[in-house]
């Protein structure tokens, strides 16, 4: 059920979104959404969770980096990067990724079932 060639181009393009068009990620996230459910070619319960699978793995691959990124700038940014200030902003930052994880999945999974719907409809299945 899972296309995982849809899954990674998806999730690229949501960490692209996130980094690179922060005003814009509701909208970013629709469009990677019917992407990857367009790419799917799996209807739209197919379209649907693979939109959500790439979702959660950019969010993921988010946090991650924003782990590093706070963790390696304790040299730039003193008492507020390092292990000093992910510690004090840890329990903040795992209900933020959570939060983030459901909204990615949400906002990319409707418009994934667009995108399965309308490519299942081209191909007459």
């Amino acid at each position: 059920m899972t296309n995982w060639r849809a899954v990674i181009i998806g999730f690229i393009l949501a960490v692209f979104v996130k980094a690179f068009f922060g005003h814009y990620e509701f909208i970013g996230l629709l469009i990677v959404g019917f992407i990857v459910g367009y790419i799917a070619h799996s209807r739209a319960l197919g379209g649907l969770w693979n939109a959500a699978v790439a979702g959660a793995f950019g969010t993921i691959v988010s946090a991650i980096l924003f782990v590093i990124l706070v963790t390696v700038g304790s040299s730039l940014t003193g008492v507020l990067g390092g292990l000093t200030g992910f510690t004090v902003s840890g329990i903040a930052s795992l209900f933020e990724v959570l939060m983030e994880l459901i909204y990615y999945a949400i906002v990319m999974g409707i418009t994934g079932a667009v995108g399965g719907a309308i490519s299942s409809k081209k191909e007459g299945r």
